[in-house]
């Protein structure tokens, strides 16, 4: 291996060796692209204009909001270019950089779902206690504690991978740099790397994924003891709503209940559909005038 030379950077494949698919990818991934941006950028400008969304969810929804446009720009717009272009090249080290980043905004996202599970949570099974359990620094520290975990991890990964040693081919199989991609060009053995990573993320995300599931069999449990079916079912479509937020969609429904029950101090300020169209509608009154006048 001594007559080798270390690879100094990577190619990326794009979304479709295909030339005659290219367009046509293109178009549809820049249009879903604009679209989740656009969404995004809504709920986010909406949540920090409109004073009554200013509970929880929605100072969560926005960071959630935030994370899913960062790690999509991440890819999305190299991606597109590699695709328009042809293969595209990508330093080592900024093979790395896109590597760490994009498993760091993803995974803070994972784990700021599992925070949006424990809201909805506390306002059905401890209204009384909602205010003081849910305060503005409880709010900040697990947003916080998300992105400690998702660097950490992130960092795991990274180094997980990127430790070793790649001297041969450098064509990524990929429109990112993933890690099954990456990993498969390393002229070393990397099944153990895989085994290790695949040990250590299935811990870490399955046991955020199973406090998000505890959460809602809590929330079900408590909703099961409503005596009211009205109620019943008024606090459920509240909590599993049929339209949700652009960034929401794709992994986590957006959720928090009216009220668990009549005389809850909840009660009047956990509309989560109504005052988020509300405030999406007055902002978008807004911009279409501006448009139109510039």
């Amino acid at each position: 291996m001594s007559n080798q030379t270390r690879v100094t950077h990577f190619i990326l494949g794009g979304f479709s060796d295909i030339p005659e698919w290219r367009p046509v990818l293109i178009v549809s991934f820049l249009f879903v692209y604009a679209f989740g941006l656009l969404g995004n950028m809504s709920i986010i400008t909406a949540v920090l204009r409109d004073s009554r969304l200013h509970p929880p969810m929605y100072f969560f929804l926005k960071n959630l909001c935030f994370l899913d446009l960062s790690y999509t720009s991440v890819t999305i717009p190299k991606a597109l270019a590699t695709t328009l272009q042809g293969p595209g090249v990508i330093s080592y080290l900024q093979c790395v950089a896109q590597f760490h980043m994009f498993f760091t905004l993803a995974s803070a996202e994972c784990f700021l779902l599992t925070a949006m599970a424990y809201d909805p949570c506390v306002a059905i099974y401890r209204p009384l206690l909602y205010g003081t359990i849910m305060s503005h620094g409880r709010c900040w520290a697990l947003v916080v504690l998300a992105w400690v975990g998702g660097t950490l991890y992130s960092a795991f990964r990274t180094v997980n991978t990127f430790s070793l040693p790649f001297c041969g081919p450098n064509v990524v199989e990929h429109f990112f740099c993933a890690i099954p991609a990456v990993m498969r060009l390393s002229c070393a053995d990397f099944c153990p790397r895989e085994e290790v990573g695949f040990a250590v993320s299935s811990c870490i995300l399955l046991s955020s994924f199973a406090l998000t599931v505890l959460s809602y069999i809590r929330i079900l449990s408590t909703l099961l003891r409503i005596p009211s079916g009205d109620g019943r079912w008024k606090a459920l479509s509240t909590c599993f709503p049929p339209d949700h937020c652009p960034p929401v969609l794709r992994q986590w429904r957006l959720h928090l209940p009216e009220s668990a029950s009549q005389d809850s101090p909840t009660q009047g300020r956990l509309a989560p559909n109504r005052d988020m169209k509300v405030a999406l509608q007055r902002l978008s009154c807004q911009w279409i005038p501006s448009a139109m006048y510039e």
